[in-house]
């Protein structure tokens, strides 16, 4: 099942997709992470999902890698005694603080930290935006708001405090009930959502260890501000452009979006972009020619990964959804304009840092057919990763926990081999797996990267080259 290509796709699994036969479906046509939505759907639903992905990834021998995205903090609007109300630019509406029946003059904002946070003149978005609101006069528990856009409120709606940073966790206790479950099932990925500051990432390091690698979802204007430190305490970031759009101008995503990807090449961590990338295939079973190149705008960036959301989750049409990302990203890395540098910048380099990148240089050289990197943490294949190399890294590694995890990084074909303890064999090893994968014939060449003595992390210190 190897893919014959290096961005990887991530399918988020809901309604529509998560039945066994289904998720073989879109396993075959590409998926390579399966994102469990914990907005949506209970524990049951994603332990069903959890337990049929790995039945598959048995079935099919090829490392799969799951991701938990975890909801994070919804503030709402209260209710309205019909349901909605209507509302013209110019009317001025109260929110409360107090539990009330709501009307077209009142209405509950039940969150305390909206209030903590408001000033004269910040801006308020209903309902993904379409209702703006500029607050005009804020007191004890009280705060008047101009309507600016808009004509309708209703019952449950979500509001986005672009203007200010809320003195509130990213992590609620739903979410840290969701946390707990998704370790306990052993997801490799988890994502938090609505990051505002550092110390939020630090929070959820805390909660969950080592037990998953952490993705720092992009949406909030404040965590832009501190997108190098964010990057360097996740082991991975998405650009989440859907509330990111709500909470900034539509055309500060596109470079917003270029920004994120570029940090975190230079830090070599993977990046996911998300939202809206394939929008129509919802209903329609082809995309439009926008959606295609905003697609193929990521993978020349040199996003790792890119993610397919209600498009297999809900829609009508999830296996041609994922059919048709691979078809973009393959016609995508094979045209000519489709060339990926090596990171500069980032963390200062290290003898394995020097490994990676000739082993890189040096397969370009003898026009090697792959790089097979022996690694147990994986940090070695993702320096590899890192550089951009033009042939496939094949990641060798006795620890079944590092190759599902690494799935989602750009280039790596992740195989889980038996404990190794002497160079020959892991020299046997890669060349067993280069002929019977496909990544070469007899008499081809291959570059082996490895650390000697075996069983120390880190400790990349070898390269070699080997024939088929």
């Amino acid at each position: 099942m190897r893919r014959q290509r290096k961005a990887k796709i991530v399918t988020t699994i809901g309604p529509a997709s998560r039945e066994s036969e289904m998720l073989e479906a879109l396993f075959e046509r590409g998926a390579d992470v399966f994102r469990l939505n914990f907005s949506h759907g209970s524990h049951e639903d994603h332990q069903l999902s959890y337990e049929r992905i790995r039945a598959m990834e048995a079935k099919f021998g090829r490392s799969t890698c799951i991701l938990a995205d975890i909801q994070g903090p919804k503030l709402r609007l209260g209710t309205f005694e019909a349901g909605s109300v209507e509302v013209e630019p110019g009317h001025v509406i109260t929110l409360v603080l107090e539990e009330i029946v709501g009307t077209a003059e009142r209405v509950t904002l039940p969150h305390p930290e909206i209030f903590a946070a408001m000033k004269v003149g910040g801006r308020l978005l209903v309902d993904d935006g379409k209702v703006r609101l500029r607050i005009v006069e804020v007191r004890e528990g009280e705060a008047d708001c101009r309507v600016e856009a808009g004509r309708k409120l209703s019952d449950r709606k979500g509001v986005n405090v672009p203007d200010a940073v809320l003195p509130m966790s990213a992590l609620t206790e739903k979410d840290r009930r969701d946390v707990d479950f998704a370790m306990k099932l052993g997801v490799d990925w988890i994502a938090l959502s609505f990051v505002q500051q550092p110390k939020d990432v630090i929070e959820a390091r805390r909660i969950v260890g080592d037990s998953a690698q952490l993705m720092v979802k992009m949406e909030k204007p404040s965590a832009i501000d501190y997108l190098d430190e964010l990057v360097m305490l996740a082991d991975g970031m998405m650009v989440a452009r859907g509330d990111l759009g709500v909470e900034m101008q539509p055309e500060e995503v596109p470079p917003i979006q270029r920004r994120i990807v570029q940090a975190c090449r230079r830090a070599g961590k993977p990046v996911v972009v998300a939202t809206q990338m394939l929008e129509s295939m919802i209903t329609n079973p082809v995309p439009t020619r926008a959606e295609s190149s905003d697609v193929a705008r990521a993978v020349y960036d040199g996003a790792d990964a890119v993610m397919l959301s209600a498009e297999s989750a809900a829609g009508n049409y999830p296996r041609e959804a994922v059919a048709m990302m691979d078809r973009i990203i393959c016609e995508t890395e094979q045209s000519s304009h489709y060339q990926q540098s090596p990171a500069s910048g980032g963390s200062p380099a290290t003898g394995s840092d020097a490994i990676s990148t000739a082993a890189c240089q040096v397969a370009e050289t003898i026009d090697a057919k792959c790089i097979v990197t022996h690694t147990r943490s994986g940090r070695t294949a993702q320096r590899a990763s890192r550089e951009r190399p033009v042939v496939p890294i094949v990641m060798v590694t006795p620890e079944r926990k590092t190759a599902r995890q690494h799935t989602i990084v750009w280039g790596l074909h992740c195989v889980v081999v038996e404990n190794m303890e002497t160079l020959d064999q892991v020299a046997e090893a890669a060349q067993e797996i280069g002929l019977q994968q496909g990544f070469g014939v007899e008499g081809d060449q291959v570059v082996l990267t490895a650390g000697v003595p075996f069983g120390q992390v880190g400790q990349t210190n070898l390269l070699r080259l080997l024939r088929l």
